[in-house]
């Protein structure tokens, strides 16, 4: 299975945030999945690649042209995949996955996931979207996905197609059970 990782060219301030990162890239070699991540070799996207690789596991990388120029793409990993941009990158990372998880990161992670959701209600992306809440990084987003739904823009059917996570107990069950809502319909 091919597991689409966003999540921060930066490692934040909390310890917790790499923690989880290294867990979740022992989680992805553990299961024989590939890591599919922006290609990046830096901050969080640098330490889930590297803990991918270090236990074993496989990695493939989609980096557009002007990042990689700023040689920001991590030279040590399986396959690297140069785009002509972002918006290429994130319809190809969805391709070539099975399920597409959040760490914390900054905007960039989060247009990346908030579009991957985006085109599971429109039926142009089949996998489950799944924020890994690290230290109640998401808990806003969660909330505000609450909110979409109480003020009407947002079914709860939908609404619970989205996962937030605590930890990675939760994802094998999540990935397993997994099913498309179905395409949404406009009135």
């Amino acid at each position: 299975m091919n597991i689409a990782v966003y999540c921060g060219a930066n490692a934040g301030n909390n310890f917790l945030y790499e923690e989880a990162t290294i867990d979740l890239g022992k989680w992805i070699a553990e299961r024989k999945n590939t890591l599919v991540y922006g290609g990046g070799n830096v901050g969080l996207m640098k330490k889930i690649a590297d803990t991918v690789l270090d236990n074993g596991g496989k990695v493939i990388g989609i980096i557009p042209t002007f990042l990689q120029e700023r040689e920001l793409a991590h030279d040590k990993i399986d396959e690297i995949e140069v785009v002509e941009n972002m918006s290429v990158r994130k319809m190809r990372m969805l391709e070539l996955s099975d399920a597409c998880i959040a760490l914390p990161g900054g905007p960039g992670t989060l247009e990346e996931i908030a579009e991957a959701y985006s085109w599971v209600r429109v039926g142009q992306n089949s996998s489950p979207c799944i924020f890994y809440n690290v230290a109640g990084y998401y808990d806003l987003l969660k909330s505000f996905f609450d909110k979409m739904v109480t003020d009407g823009f947002l079914s709860e059917v939908d609404r619970s197609k989205i996962y937030f996570i605590d930890n990675l107990n939760q994802l094998d069950k999540i990935i397993d059970d997994y099913q498309s809502p179905e395409v949404r319909k406009y009135k």
